[in-house]
C-alpha cells in the first residue's frame, strides 16, 4: 500500500467520524428541543386521555402476536434499538444507495409517531434513536406497545386501533376476530396502500406476510395461518367500510 492510498484512507476516515459526530449531535439537539417543547410525561398524558385509547387488555392476543411479529419481533429483549434489525437496514440502504429501509423498533416508531415527522431523514432517525431510549427508561414495554398503537396511522382518517377496528370492521378491537386481528396488524405500514378500503387485494397480501413472520416467531402454526388464509378468501371484497 503506497503512502498515498494510506492518506487517502486515513482521510476517508476522517471524514466518515466527522459526519458522524456532526449528525449525532445535531440529532440529539432535536431530541432535546422535542422534549423541552412537550415533555414525555405531558404528551403520554394526552394520549392516555384521548377518548379513543386502548389497553394491551382491551385488545386481542393475536392481534398483539401478530403487531410484534409484523414491526418486531424483538420487541420484549432490545432496549429501544435493536443492533440487528438496524445492521440489515444499514446494508440494504447501501445496497439501493438511497434511504430505504429504518430499522425502526416499535419504540422509535412510537417515538416518530409522538415527536417526529414521517420522512426519512437521518436527522429525524437519529433523534428517534435517542428518544426512544429514553422512553425505555421510563415505560415499560406493554405500555410503550399502547402508546404505538394509540398512536399510529390506520388509514381512511384513523390514528388509533380503537378508530382502526371500528372504522373498517364496525366493532371494539377486543371484539376482531383473529382474520380481523391479523389483517388490521400489517395496515401501519403502509396505510394508503393497505388499508382494506383502498385495496382489499393488497391487504391480504400484506396479511399474508405478517402470517408468516407470526409463524417464524412461533405464535402460529402452519395449520392456523392457512385456516386464516381461507377465512380471508372468503371475506374478499365483504370488509365494512
Amino acid at each position: 500500500m503506497t503512502n498515498g492510498t494510506k492518506i487517502l484512507i486515513i482521510l476517508v476516515i476522517i471524514i466518515i467520524l466527522t459526519v458522524g459526530i456532526v449528525v449525532g449531535a445535531t440529532g440529539y439537539s432535536y431530541y432535546k428541543e422535542a422534549l423541552e417543547e412537550e415533555p414525555l410525561a405531558q404528551k403520554v398524558k394526552e394520549i392516555r386521555e384521548d377518548e379513543n385509547f386502548t389497553s394491551i387488555e382491551e385488545m386481542p392476543q393475536m392481534y398483539i402476536n401478530a403487531v410484534i411479529a409484523a414491526e418486531d419481533k424483538r420487541f420484549y429483549k432490545h432496549k429501544g434499538i435493536d443492533p440487528i434489525s438496524l445492521g440489515r437496514a444499514i446494508i440494504n440502504d447501501i445496497r439501493a444507495m438511497k434511504f430505504v429501509e429504518g430499522g425502526s423498533t416499535i419504540t422509535q416508531q412510537f417515538a416518530k409517531n409522538a415527536y417526529f415527522n414521517q420522512k426519512k431523514e437521518i436527522m429525524r432517525k437519529v433523534s428517534e434513536a435517542f428518544m426512544a431510549i429514553e422512553i425505555e427508561k421510563k415505560y415499560e414495554k406493554d405500555e410503550i406497545l399502547e402508546f404505538y398503537l394509540n398512536t399510529s396511522y390506520f388509514g381512511d382518517g384513523c390514528y388509533t386501533v380503537k378508530e382502526a377496528s371500528m372504522h373498517y370492521f364496525n366493532k371494539e378491537p377486543i371484539e376482531m376476530t383473529d382474520y380481523e386481528a391479523t389483517l388490521l396488524a400489517g395496515v401501519p405500514n403502509a396505510p394508503s396502500v393497505y388499508a382494506p378500503t383502498k385495496n382489499l387485494d393488497l391487504a391480504h397480501k400484506r396479511q399474508k406476510q405478517v402470517l408468516k413472520k407470526m409463524i417464524e416467531c412461533g405464535y402460529l402454526t402452519e395449520i392456523e395461518a392457512e385456516k386464516i388464509e381461507k377465512e380471508a378468501q372468503k371475506i374478499e371484497g365483504k370488509v365494512e367500510k
